[in-house]
């Protein structure tokens, strides 16, 4: 296989197959019952029902591979040999929140987040890293490297230091995370920020495992995505195998979309489950490529320069877009974009309900709402949003929106009066007092009555 992942032939991207795969890949037409290829000794399908006992069951175990919420469903990826050597932080397992609030400003009755942010390195990439570095260090590398706008360096330098290999972060010159980029310092990892973006992160990096035995960790290499498709299955135990209507992801390099389509269509193509959620992808209007491409009656790809404050999606040439747009046409799903300001108040939003996130997660509810008034979601439907990094990732976002300081006049031009109002109700700014008693007092006393005041004119539980 070529170290950038991509066919020497049509430059499209690689990804893994199994005997027990639909057709010749996810995105073929599942095998019908009495077809030959499904009944052929080569292609034994795994027990549905002998998969969830399983899985349950390793629930209690103490190995380590049986602790991961990604090895624990190894049945789905088995993508080593021997996985009691797999490089493990005890990824996953990451908690699936009821959010009321937030269905309720959204206009559903019913949504759930799952947190990936509740991961090892505080990011979705942990399932994902956890699959391919394992696979670099059965492969006998001694090198790793990867280009990131933040939360693949945190993950890749946290894997490969357990592993005791070496890595190799490029990073784009500005506008980057630095709490994510400090995980990647923090774990012995070479960084080598370069005056470009993102995209031109990657080129070079390209260039430079063509060159050099280091094995490529960005999402273009297909044992990432196999990992990353795991929290699909996470969901399905969590909601007792119901399926949800719809899944919302946040759309940056399109990886995280593709790996959850495939979990979700290899599931029911095993007999899992009957069918698939509808998997919308959201992206920033500065960062919108997939946006444009899905909106385009010519579906003509044409990457962006990219600029968002999201800075974990703010990816102008995304490399796995046509994984993630098979993805979205083969669930029946949507893509949607939304403003810094539409962004900024949903994470708000989520916080306010003691969930917090990175900014690029709460695209999510941004684009829900936006779905909901287009007709995409109704009231009814039971809905997902994928939150994919922990609100400590980029703090300085939060203490910028609580201060006034995030958000220019012009970006806030498209808020209605509705949402200045929301606004202003959810930022809370620290108070400076002096170290007087009685000034101290005074000050807690007026705003704890102005809030008792606020309070009793609202319904208990519900947003100001």
């Amino acid at each position: 296989m070529p170290s950038d992942f991509r066919c020497p032939e049509c430059a499209g991207l690689y990804e893994v197959i199994y005997p027990w795969s639909p057709g010749a890949g996810p995105w073929n037409v599942d095998f019908p019952a009495s077809s030959s290829a499904a009944t052929s000794p080569e292609v034994r399908l795994p027990n549905p029902g002998g998969l969830r006992h399983l899985w349950q069951e390793r629930k209690t175990s103490t190995m380590a591979v049986d602790q991961s919420g990604v090895w624990r469903f190894r049945e789905l990826l088995p993508i080593v040999r021997d996985v009691e050597r797999v490089v493990t932080l005890r990824e996953g397992n990451t908690p699936l929140y009821e959010m009321p609030r937030s269905a309720e400003l959204a206009g559903v009755d019913w949504l759930l987040a799952k947190h990936q942010g509740m991961n090892p390195t505080g990011s979705f990439k942990d399932t994902g890293m956890t699959a391919a570095l394992s696979v670099a260090v059965e492969r006998g590398f001694q090198w790793v490297a990867c280009a990131s706008t933040g939360n693949t360096s945190a993950a890749m330098a946290a894997y490969s230091a357990r592993a005791g290999l070496r890595s190799i972060v490029f990073i784009p010159d500005g506008k980057i995370a630095w709490g994510k980029l400090s995980q990647a310092m923090d774990y012995g990892a070479l960084t080598v920020q370069l005056k470009t973006d993102f995209d031109g992160c990657l080129r070079l990096l390209v260039e430079l495992v063509r060159r050099f035995p280091i094995y490529l960790l960005n999402s273009v290499n297909p044992y990432r995505l196999e990992g990353q498709k795991t929290p699909a299955m996470e969901l399905l135990e969590q909601m007792e195998w119901q399926v949800p209507e719809h899944l919302v992801v946040p759309g940056g390099n399109l990886g995280n979309s593709s790996a959850l389509g495939k979990g979700f269509l290899e599931m029911r193509h095993l007999g899992l489950i009957p069918r698939v959620p509808k998997i919308s992808v959201i992206q920033a209007e500065g960062a919108n490529p997939l946006y444009r491409w899905f909106t385009d009656c010519n579906r003509d790809m044409k990457p962006v320069k990219a600029e968002t404050r999201a800075t974990a999606i703010r990816i102008g040439n995304p490399a796995s877009w046509k994984k993630a747009s098979r993805v979205v046409e083969e669930t029946g799903g949507w893509c949607e974009q939304v403003s810094e300001q539409e962004i900024a108040l949903a994470k708000a939003e989520i916080g306010a309900e003691g969930v917090g996130c990175e900014p690029a997660s709460a695209v999510t509810l941004a684009g829900l709402k936006k779905l909901v008034v287009a007709g995409r979601v109704t009231r009814e439907e039971r809905v997902v949003l994928v939150l994919t990094g922990h609100t400590l990732k980029d703090p300085q976002y939060t203490i910028d929106y609580h201060r006034g300081e995030l958000l220019t006049a012009e970006e806030m031009t498209g808020a209605t009066e509705l949402d200045r109002e929301r606004h202003a109700a959810l930022r809370k700014p620290p108070m400076v007092l002096e170290a007087d008693e009685a000034v101290v007092l005074k000050a807690l006393e007026a705003h704890m009555a102005a809030a008792d005041a606020e309070g009793a004119q609202v319904t208990p539980g519900t947003l100001l």
